[in-house]
């Protein structure tokens, strides 16, 4: 056989229609012969056998021969599914295929969707994020620039007038933190 004819779908229909035949007609043979193993033998006695034995003996050769037989019509079974296998994972795959994605793209259309719109948009922010990490363009309006230094506003805004006999004001924040340093 030509392997290249069998990857076909005339080639591999023929390949599993002849194995399935073959398989059918040696299970149909085997039960014939089973029947007539099973006959030939219930009427053959052995010296020293009980009633019926012969019977029992001739179901157990014959229950052999319908295992075999049994096998031999799942094999060809198994070729049918080999067949029917092949023509749904790679004959008609690619139909499949081009039919989910017209779907998909009729299903965009319908609801607006525009796949370029999604493309474009991912571009986008990608550039600016890019531009942002190379440090031309500010990522965020608020962190744009370098910020002043924080100003501490004076707690006491109102002087009040010192007591009697103290000439000791109290502390201002701002001695504690130093404000021109921080600029």
């Amino acid at each position: 056989m030509d392997i290249n004819a069998l990857f076909t779908e005339d080639g591999m229909r023929n390949f599993t229609a002849e194995q399935r035949d073959t398989f059918m007609n040696d299970g149909q043979q085997i039960r014939q012969m089973q029947r007539i193993v099973q006959a030939r033998l219930a009427q053959i006695t052995v010296e020293g056998d009980r009633p019926g034995a012969p019977g029992r003996r001739a179901r157990k050769m014959a229950r052999k021969f319908g295992k075999v037989a049994t096998m031999l019509e799942k094999a060809a079974a198994q070729f049918e599914a080999i067949n029917a296998s092949y023509i749904h994972d790679v004959i008609e795959l690619p139909e499949r295929r081009v039919k989910q994605l017209e779907s998909k793209a009729n299903r965009r259309q319908r609801l607006g969707i525009a796949a370029s719109g999604v493309e474009a948009a991912a571009v986008n922010s990608l550039t600016r994020s890019a531009a942002a990490f190379n440090g031309t363009v500010p990522a965020n309006p608020q962190a744009a620039g370098v910020q002043p230094a924080p100003q501490y506003v004076n707690p006491q805004p109102f002087h009040f007038p010192a007591p009697a006999g103290a000439d000791q004001q109290l502390p201002n924040i701002g001695d504690f933190f130093d404000q021109r340093a921080a600029q």
